[in-house]
């Protein structure tokens, strides 16, 4: 059974089981911002899913966060299975949530991305400590198939 959220003004957004399930399970979302001059820029980013919202932290020197303080229309997306399907898309509205606490603080987001924070050689304090802005995106629009 899909899960509702409502979502700003728009009403009820309604996510199918498939979307539910990459949700909390996928550990990349692709996040598409626009430039000042109108072009996107698409980035891969590690994301949480919590209470109806995306949250991301990021590098504070980057065009996302330049692109996001000029526009805050985003859309996200999930890698496909290669042939058209498996398609899940969101269009949302991102906010610097300066009020956020660190990465290293969410319990789950460090449990989500441990094995890629040793990886790279990151503590979760470390991880925090380089991206440290916290971004939230609140989803309008969702499409699955």
């Amino acid at each position: 059974m899909a899960e509702r959220y409502r979502i700003g003004n728009v009403g009820p957004m309604q996510l199918t089981e498939t979307a539910e399930q990459r949700l909390q399970q996928e550990l990349i979302v692709w996040l598409t911002t626009v430039t000042p001059t109108g072009r996107p820029q698409t980035s891969p980013v590690w994301f949480l899913w919590k209470g109806g919202e995306f949250l991301i932290y990021s590098l504070a020197e980057t065009a996302r966060v330049r692109n996001l303080r000029a526009n805050p229309h985003v859309a996200l997306n999930f890698d496909g299975d290669g042939v058209g399907g498996a398609v899940v898309t969101f269009e949302g509205v991102a906010r610097i949530d300066d009020a956020a606490p660190p990465a290293s603080a969410m319990p789950e987001y460090v449990e989500k991305y441990r094995d890629g924070m040793a990886r790279n050689e990151w503590t979760p304090e470390v991880f925090s400590s380089r991206y440290s802005v916290p971004i939230r995106i609140t989803p309008r629009r969702v499409r699955s198939w």
